[in-house]
């Protein structure tokens, strides 16, 4: 090697250009592998019936159901259903796991196996119908896997599986909208592989499910007869119709390593639509880097030297108020406002609020994405992403109260009491009243989503009782630390704000800035969204890690950018503004959200409407704080960088 200096920046750039592969490709496996005998027992698990696009590629519902419904009248296990342990991140991303009446043997496979018979008045079948109109679809588990479709991608032309598999099917023979097909009939074609080949080393690598509708007539069960009519729910008061349950269950050896075994549902749809959308960041960002280089260090350099040249000259040689003054204070005006720059803003205690819990966001979200890239939050692990989020937000409670408290006392404010219980209170309490609200609305529909009232207490508890105390304790510290000096005095009498030009007045200003952070995330946003709605397995943090760094960036400069025009032009109430404007991304995003409310989905009900709404505004509150606090931040170091540099009588 030739030099020295350049190894760490080369090895810094293969590391990041490494990163989505990493995450596509390595992975820890969250639990520990099961391996089983021939013809031992491997438990099937059902899950909650969620919605899926429709035949349509809409999405008709927001609602999920609990397998064991009694308008779904599924077969069910001697003895009852019960319930299987969850983390707390799996129930609340509407995981209800339970046992089911299927019995699997390791290597033995059966055909025609009957579960039972039921029967289907007019109200099941109406409900029943409705949801396979909606697109609904049953989510079993296998060993932990989630049990799919083998389905093909036309784009990239591989195949892979797809958790779930359909309740039913609409016919398409009638232009007018056929009838629908219930399917009761399943073969279950499950993936083994033998343990350095050993007979008694079993391990499920793979689950398929392909659904049938099969009316049988008396105790004539045979699965495989074409002329076998499909199984349709008449809807007329005073008929039930009788529907057999039956399955089939199907074992092949697959070379596939139990370590690996999760690859074939970790699918990227178009590839080169990640990659066009990181370059597209990338410019952006390089862009807006040139330009604050530019215009920002170019220009205060000048502005320094010619400010601390002029304190070298006697000014009363220039008669007065010479040209050389009026020169540099039209050239830039920020030096004008230093008397004023660092005076209180207005509502300090809840600006200080919010900075603090941004802050607590803000280090939340990269523990939780430098998690995923390593792969410790693996999808065999139900529930991981959510649990580690929590975790993450309650211990990270001592940074936010810190925080706030720390900006609070260099703010001068004096209710020190207030901020220290507002801090972990107001942000939080907003969050959990919004979610408390719409839960009520699953709570009506009957929907298994619904947050049991035991989960909640659980959740206030873990607030009140860890993650209170800790906010307080960081409260404590930061207001028995140091404030942050301003580099100048701040005058007692307020400068009068001139009028501002179209652009730096509040709302196109904020219209301005939020723009390009939002610009930076939007294409993964989509993805993120889509495996939200559509039920999907979201795993590409390598791509997710990489945005929300030039999120950051982008976020960071365009504000200081911003706070710079303003400071010229004799504003000096750049800390609302500066929030304001970086929080606007979030707009944009509630924007976005409601362009794909009309676009992709197709909600008929009020119910389904207003929680898409209610989660994509939390959603959206909760990344207002975060960019909001990053622009302040980026301009209060900017600001303080500035007027250090200058000398002031």
């Amino acid at each position: 090697m030739k030099s020295r200096t350049f190894a760490p920046s080369w090895a810094l750039c293969s590391a990041l250009l490494a990163l989505p592969q990493l995450a596509t490709a390595f992975y820890l496996p969250g639990v520990a592998p099961t391996s089983y005998e021939q013809g031992h027992k491997v438990p099937l698990y059902v899950n909650s019936i969620k919605p899926v696009a429709a035949q349509d590629a809409l999405l008709h519902s927001v609602m999920s159901y609990d397998y064991y419904n009694e308008r779904f009248q599924f077969c069910q296990p001697e003895g009852g259903p019960s319930y299987v342990s969850e983390s707390l991140g799996s129930i609340l991303f509407g995981d209800r796991i339970m046992t089911s009446p299927f019995e699997l043997q390791m290597g033995k496979n059966e055909t025609c196996k009957k579960l039972c018979s039921s029967k289907y008045d007019l109200p099941s079948a109406h409900f029943v119908n409705k949801r396979i109109m909606q697109g609904y679809a049953l989510n079993w588990l296998v060993d932990g896997l989630p049990a799919g479709q083998n389905l093909l991608d036309d784009l990239t032309g591989t195949t892979f599986y797809s958790p779930g598999f359909a309740m039913g099917t609409i016919s398409t023979t009638d232009p007018d909208g056929g009838p629908t097909f219930f399917n009761n009939h399943y073969d279950i074609l499950i993936e083994y592989h033998k343990v350095n080949g050993k007979d008694d080393q079993l391990r499920v690598v793979g689950v398929i499910v392909q659904p049938g509708s099969k009316a049988y007539k008396d105790d004539n069960l045979d699965c495989y007869d074409a002329q076998t009519p499909p199984v349709v729910l008449v809807e007329d008061a005073g008929i039930e119709t009788e529907v057999t349950f039956t399955y089939s269950v199907f074992w092949s050896e697959s070379p596939t390593a139990w370590a690996t075994r999760w690859d074939k549902y970790l699918h990227v749809f178009d590839p080169k639509i990640h990659w066009f959308s990181l370059v597209n960041s990338a410019v952006v960002v390089i862009f807006l880097t040139v330009t604050v280089t530019s215009v920002l260090f170019r220009a205060l350099k000048k502005d320094i030297a010619r400010y601390n040249r002029l304190d070298q000259i006697n000014l009363e040689d220039l008669s007065g108020t010479g040209v050389l003054e009026d020169g540099v204070q039209e050239d830039s005006g920020w030096k004008l406002v230093h008397g004023d720059v660092f005076r209180t803003p207005s509502h300090p205690l809840l600006l200080s609020v919010f900075l603090g819990n941004g802050a607590q966001l803000f280090v939340m979200t990269g523990f939780t994405i430098c998690f995923a890239l390593l792969g410790f939050l693996s999808p065999s692990n139900r529930g991981s992403l959510g649990t580690i989020m929590i975790f993450l937000y309650t211990l990270l409670s001592f940074v936010g109260g810190y925080v706030s408290a720390r900006v609070y006392k260099s703010m001068n404010g004096e209710s020190w009491k207030l901020n220290m219980g507002l801090t972990p209170l107001l942000v939080p309490g907003i969050v959990f009243s919004t979610f408390f609200f719409l839960n009520l609305f699953l709570w009506a529909n009957g929907a298994a989503g619904a947050v049991p009232f035991t989960t909640m207490l659980v959740i206030i508890g873990i607030w009140f009782i860890i993650s209170i105390p800790l906010s307080v304790a960081g409260s404590w510290l930061g207001f028995r630390a140091a404030p942050v000096e301003p580099p100048v005095r701040t005058n007692q009498i307020p400068r009068q704000i001139p009028p501002a030009t179209t652009y730096l007045k509040p709302l196109p200003s904020m219209l301005l800035v939020g723009i390009l952070p939002f610009g930076a995330i939007f294409v993964e946003l989509y993805f993120i969204m889509s495996s939200i709605w559509f039920s999907k397995i979201y795993y590409m943090f390598g791509f997710l890690f990489l945005c929300y760094g030039l999120m950051i960036i982008t976020c960071a400069a365009v504000t200081v950018l911003m706070v710079y025009f303003l400071l010229c032009a004799e504003n000096y109430h750049w800390q609302w503004r500066s929030f304001l404007a970086a929080g606007m991304s979030a707009g944009y995003i509630f924007t976005n959200a409601l362009i794909y409310l009309l676009s992709k989905l197709s909600l008929g009900g009020l119910s389904g409407t207003v929680l898409y709404i209610g989660y994509s505004a939390l959603l959206s509150f909760l990344f207002f704080i975060l960019t909001g606090s990053i622009g302040f931040f980026s301009s209060w170091w900017f600001v303080q960088k500035i007027y250090r540099s200058i000398k002031i009588d």
